[in-house]
């Protein structure tokens, strides 16, 4: 593949550009991309996240310089199908490399969860695009990162991190098991891959915006729902406003916590050394706790 042809003629030339400056860049439009990039790329090839810590990527706009950063990338990773659609638009117009791993690997889309009540707004809840969250379920990021190692002419690196996730999908199996209950209410349409993996039911607040709310006669019909259900935990995450999430669980006496959907993490995130894996055993933490699941 032309990419991985040019990674290794940058690397064979390396002594020809500034001495510490690198020759080679990946571009990744949000976060699981572009740790799965750290992982995989040959030394002295540079990963940009094209999303900052703590920004929400779903609405991302891009500045002038990052557009000058995707037409001189070698290779553009990114998830296509209206996910990030300035991304999309600037791929288009800059004629950059980009590789949309949602299409390019055909990867499964989860059984529907929630259905929007009669007067909500369609549109709010995402219906017109695809659930692009693989990335929660391990295995279908494992085939992710199996696409970029090939990309980046590294299959070797990528065997030890598929490694590393199926035995990730292992404990998330293990775990979830012996369970008391199987729903899984969230403020944001993010976990259906993770849900169907596992075999849990999602019910989403939201669609597939995170910024989206019901109208009030979907919120009543979401709370009087999760009232039959027996919840006893309202999931929120870190990017967005815990407001909605809040709303309902003091409504039917549950209470609200953290199920973090890893579409970005925060500077302080970042700054305590959490990655990909240690952020997915915390929601699997969070996950037995709010489901009742029988110790191990």
């Amino acid at each position: 593949i032309m990419i991985a042809l040019v990674l290794a003629t940058g690397l064979a030339c390396g002594g020809s550009g500034s001495a510490g400056k690198a020759e080679r860049t990946v571009v990744a439009a949000f976060y699981p991309l572009a740790y799965a990039a750290e992982r995989l790329v040959p030394p002295g090839t540079a990963v940009r996240n094209l999303t900052p810590p703590g920004v929400e990527p779903h609405d991302f706009e891009l500045s002038a310089r990052d557009v000058s950063r995707l037409a001189d990338a070698d290779a553009v990773l990114y998830l296509g199908e209206g996910f990030q659609p300035a991304l999309e638009a600037a791929l288009g117009s800059t004629g950059a490399h980009g590789v949309d791993l949602l299409a390019e690997l055909a990867l499964r889309e989860p059984p529907a969860t929630h259905e929007p009540a009669a007067d909500d707004n369609p549109e709010d809840h995402g219906s017109e695009g695809r659930d692009p969250h693989v990335w929660l379920d391990p295995r279908q990021y494992a085939r992710v990162v199996e696409r970029i190692a090939v990309e980046l002419g590294r299959p070797e690196q990528g065997r030890v991190l598929v490694a590393e996730l199926e035995q990730l999908d292992r404990e998330f199996a293990r775990g979830l098991h012996n369970c008391a209950r199987r729903e899984l209410v969230t403020s944001h349409d993010a976990f259906g891959y993770l849900a169907d993996r596992y075999g849990l039911e999602q019910v989403a607040l939201t669609g597939l915006s995170p910024e989206a709310e019901p109208t009030p006669g979907a919120l009543r019909e979401l709370i009087e729902e999760v009232r039959e259900r027996g919840a006893t935990t309202i999931f929120f995450e870190t990017l967005v406003s815990p407001r909605l999430a809040e709303t309902v669980a003091r409504d039917v006496g549950a209470r609200a916590a953290v199920l973090n959907p890893l579409e970005g993490l925060t500077e302080d995130e970042l700054a305590r050394g959490e990655d990909y894996f240690s952020v997915m055993r915390a929601n699997l933490a969070a996950l037995r706790l709010a489901l009742g699941c029988r110790p191990q």
